[in-house]
C-alpha cells in the first residue's frame, strides 16, 4: 500500500472575509491564518492519514516555511529522503481568500517548486518504481511531471493524475495516466467545452476511446466517473455544511490514491474519497483538514456504506 507524490509545496497565508475583492476594492478580512500546504503536499499527507505508507519528492525552500514542511512531515511518518532544500529559491507560497460560505480563490507563487528537474526525479527513480500508486498534479514543471510518469509507467504503477491547475496536457503523458481526476472547469478546459454543454456529455466525448478513469470531481454535486466502456456513473457526495472547500480536492486525491494503493476498484475508492473529502470542508485549512482512517470509515458507516480499510499497521476497520 504504497504510495509516491510528486509534491509541490506551498505556504499558505489564508485570508477570510465575506466576499472577494474586486478590481481595485479593498475588502475587510474576519481571520488570518497560516497553513502548511501545496496540492501535492496536502494529497500526500491526505494519503499518509488515509493508511498508505507515502514518500514524497520535490523542492522547497532552505528557509523557515521549509522547517514547518520537514517538521510536518516527519511528525506524519512520510518519507521525505528526496524533498531537497533549494538555498537559491524560497518556498513556494498561497495566498488564498476564502468567503464565509466556503468558496476560495488563491493566488500562488510556486518559487523553488519551479526548479524540480528531471534529474530530482531520476534521483528517486526508484522510489517511484517500487510504488503501488503515483500521485501528480500540475504545479511543478512538465519535463519533471513526464520524468516521473514515465518511470512509473514503464514499472507498471498506477498513475493518478489531477490536472491542476490547469495546463495544456501533452498527448504522450495523457497516454501514460491511469486515473485522470480532473473538476468540472479543468475538465472544460481540458475539452475545450462551453458552460453550455452537460459536464456528462464533456466527459463522454473527452474520455472516448481512452483507456483508464476519468474521474471528474464535482463539488458537492459528487463525482462522475467513466472506466473504461461503461455508462457515465455520478456516484453521490455526502452532505455535510462546509466551512472551507480549500484543499478538498487534494484530500479526495490523497485518499482516492491509498485506496486504489490498497487494492480497490476505482468506483470504491471514490466512495472512500467522497467520505474523507467531505470531513475536510468541516475544517479550516488544506493539509491540517485531511481526516485519520478511522473518521473517514465512522462517516461510511453513518451513511451505511459497508468497505473494509487496510490501516497503516494491516489493521482493518470496518465501516
Amino acid at each position: 500500500m504504497k504510495v509516491c507524490v510528486l509534491a509541490s509545496f506551498m505556504y499558505d497565508l489564508v485570508a477570510t472575509a465575506p466576499v472577494r475583492p474586486e478590481r481595485g476594492q479593498t475588502v475587510v478580512g474576519t481571520a488570518f491564518e497560516t497553513f502548511v500546504g501545496g496540492k501535492g503536499f496536502n494529497q500526500a499527507v491526505a494519503a499518509r492519514r488515509a493508511g498508505a505508507q507515502v514518500s514524497v519528492l520535490g523542492r522547497i525552500g532552505d528557509d523557515p516555511f521549509g522547517e514547518e514542511f520537514r517538521d510536518f512531515l516527519h511528525a506524519e511518518g512520510i518519507a521525505a529522503e528526496h524533498v531537497i532544500a533549494d538555498a537559491a529559491a524560497g518556498t513556494g507560497v498561497g495566498l488564498p481568500v476564502v468567503e464565509t460560505g466556503g468558496q476560495n480563490s488563491i493566488v500562488i507563487v510556486p518559487r523553488a517548486n519551479l526548479q524540480v528537474t528531471r534529474h530530482d526525479v531520476a534521483h528517486a527513480s526508484s522510489t517511484i518504481a517500487h510504488a503501488d500508486v503515483l500521485l501528480v498534479q500540475l504545479e511543478l514543471p512538465m519535463p519533471a511531471i513526464l520524468a516521473a510518469v514515465r518511470i512509473a509507467h514503464a514499472s507498471g504503477v498506477t498513475v493518478v493524475l489531477n490536472p491542476a491547475p490547469y495546463a495544456v496536457l501533452p498527448p504522450d503523458l495523457l497516454a501514460m495516466v491511469d486515473v485522470l481526476v480532473p473538476n468540472e472547469g479543468e475538465l472544460r478546459e481540458l475539452a475545450g467545452a462551453g458552460p453550455e454543454e452537460a459536464i456528462e456529455q464533456v466527459a463522454e466525448t473527452y474520455w472516448a476511446g481512452r483507456p483508464g478513469s476519468l474521474v471528474v470531481t464535482l463539488g458537492g454535486a459528487g463525482v462522475l466517473l467513466l472506466d473504461g466502456d461503461a455508462p457515465p456513473e455520478l456516484v453521490p457526495a455526502f452532505r455535510v455544511d462546509a466551512i472551507d472547500t480549500i484543499g478538498a480536492g487534494d484530500v479526495f486525491c490523497g485518499n482516492l490514491g491509498a485506496r486504489l494503493a490498497a487494492g480497490d476498484g476505482v468506483r470504491q475508492a471514490i466512495v472512500v474519497a467522497n467520505a474523507a473529502a467531505a470531513l475536510s470542508v468541516q475544517r479550516h485549512g488544506g493539509a491540517p483538514a485531511a481526516p485519520q482512517l478511522a473518521e473517514t470509515a465512522k462517516l461510511l458507516e453513518r451513511d451505511d456504506l459497508t468497505t473494509d480499510l487496510t490501516a497503516p499497521d494491516g489493521a482493518h476497520a470496518h465501516a
